[in-house]
């Protein structure tokens, strides 16, 4: 059976705890096995965490046997992307700039679900500093994509997304500010939940850009997503046993959303969206002309605090960047503060805009990356090429967190390509409810 543990849901192994029919140190041991021997481990893992991963597990074997669990998910073992400050272990954000940084306390998240009894597997490698969304890093690791190991796997939550894919943690825990858990997850046919800024905590996370920075799972079940969800956030799981699709309405965002869209993510959302409509979803197409407006903000309202946030570090040792994110970052510094004030403004009222032009749906639906995960050699030897994938990845999730929404992503069917849901700001529960009966369509 230790085999078979490698791939259950989250959820799955947490039942099978509590039934007494997975041992936690067991199954620890197992997935530490599978990181240790593994041929991809030192593309995907910066660090593994076994002494504190066998620790956290022993006592869930105790609380299991004294029928004590904290959670459903105690004792599942679960991975932390190297943004999330693990006390005593290196946190490095992927970036030279960082080396040899060892926080001294949990991140907030962290300590939360170490408190559910969750296990820490220990840190995948990521997008240096989180700045793209391709997860390609010559500087620390570029972790492969599930379905081709010469592309990359999606950024910035890259390694978080290959733990899970193959097979080395239930789960892994991401951060997504313009895509980044939803992007990885779709290319590796996995669940990726986008929650709301300011829903789940960001101390002790290093930030990107704090008003877009968002905490999310990377799963194989939307039922994991929303528990692991509650164990980050300490609270009680949202019921989901009376999602349906039926009465629901939901809208196709055309505008921007399926401009460039490529064969196999075009065809693979087109399945879904037959899928949803099937299962009782009335779903309309819009056109939304102020997004090809808002996107356009893009530049300044993410470039100027992400450069805003980094410049005094990233100017003291910029050749220790890797040069395609050094030149992201100082895209920055070529707006003013009256530009970036200018432009939240203008996102204030579009975001408002948006709500009053959708309240009549209870989700909106767009493919969650219009292209398949690029070849990682190419990216590396071809400057346009790179800036082209990247923006065109970034360019429908990025509608999300322009707009302040959370999203789900679904695998389609059709390998690396994704379906992603959006609901209004703090509407977590209603997009899992609508979640768990869209991935039941979808199977």
């Amino acid at each position: 059976m230790s085999d078979d543990w490698l791939w259950m849901t989250a959820a799955d192994l947490g039942r099978g705890i509590a039934r007494g029919e997975v041992d936690p140190a067991a199954l620890t041991e197992r997935y530490l096995q599978e990181i240790d021997e593994h041929p991809l481990t030192a593309r995907i893992f910066a660090r593994a965490t076994p002494e504190r991963a066998l620790a956290e597990a022993h006592a869930a074997a105790k609380r299991a046997s004294l029928g004590l669990l904290r959670s459903p998910l105690d004792g599942v073992p679960v991975s932390w992307k190297d943004l999330f400050d693990t006390a005593g272990t290196a946190t490095e954000a992927g970036s030279a700039l960082l080396a040899g940084r060892v926080p001294d306390r949990d991140a907030r998240v962290v300590r939360n679900a170490a408190a559910a009894g969750l296990v820490c597997l220990g840190k995948t490698h990521m997008s240096e500093l989180a700045f793209s969304g391709l997860g390609l890093n010559p500087v620390t690791g570029s972790p492969p994509c599930v379905n081709d190991e010469d592309a990359v796997a999606g950024g910035s939550s890259s390694g978080a997304a290959a733990s899970v894919a193959y097979g080395l943690s239930a789960a892994g825990i991401g951060s997504d500010t313009g895509g980044s858990v939803r992007v990885p997850a779709a290319w590796n046919d996995l669940i990726g939940l986008k929650t709301t800024s300011g829903r789940l905590s960001l101390e002790g996370a290093v930030p990107l850009c704090a008003s877009f920075d968002t905490v999310g799972p990377l799963c194989r079940s939307v039922e994991d997503a929303s528990l692991l969800m509650a164990a980050m956030e300490g609270k009680t799981p949202p019921d989901l046993r009376h999602g349906t699709l039926a009465g629901t309405r939901m809208m196709v965002l055309e505008t921007g959303a399926l401009d460039s869209l490529r064969d196999a993510p075009a065809r693979g959302f087109e399945q879904a969206v037959t899928a949803l409509e099937a299962a009782g979803a009335a779903i309309e197409f819009r056109k939304e002309p102020f997004i090809a407006d808002m996107l356009a903000l893009s530049p300044i309202v993410f470039g100027a605090e992400a450069y805003g946030t980094w410049r005094d570090s990233i100017e003291a040792n910029p050749n220790a960047m890797f040069p395609m994110i050094l030149e992201r970052f100082r895209g920055g510094r070529n707006f003013s503060g009256a530009d970036f004030v200018a432009a939240w403004r203008k996102l204030d009222e579009m975001r408002a805009l948006w709500l009053r032009r959708t309240a009549g749906y209870d989700a909106v639906l767009v493919p969650t990356a219009p292209n398949l995960p690029p070849d990682a050699t190419r990216l590396l030897d071809d400057h346009r090429y790179y800036v082209e994938e990247n923006l065109l990845t970034l360019s429908n999730t990025r509608i999300g967190n322009l707009l302040g929404l959370c999203g789900l992503t679904l695998p389609t069917g059709i390998p690396s390509t994704g379906i992603q849901i959006m609901c209004p700001p703090m509407a977590e529960e209603r997009l899992l409810r609508i979640g768990i009966a869209a991935e039941a369509a979808l199977a």
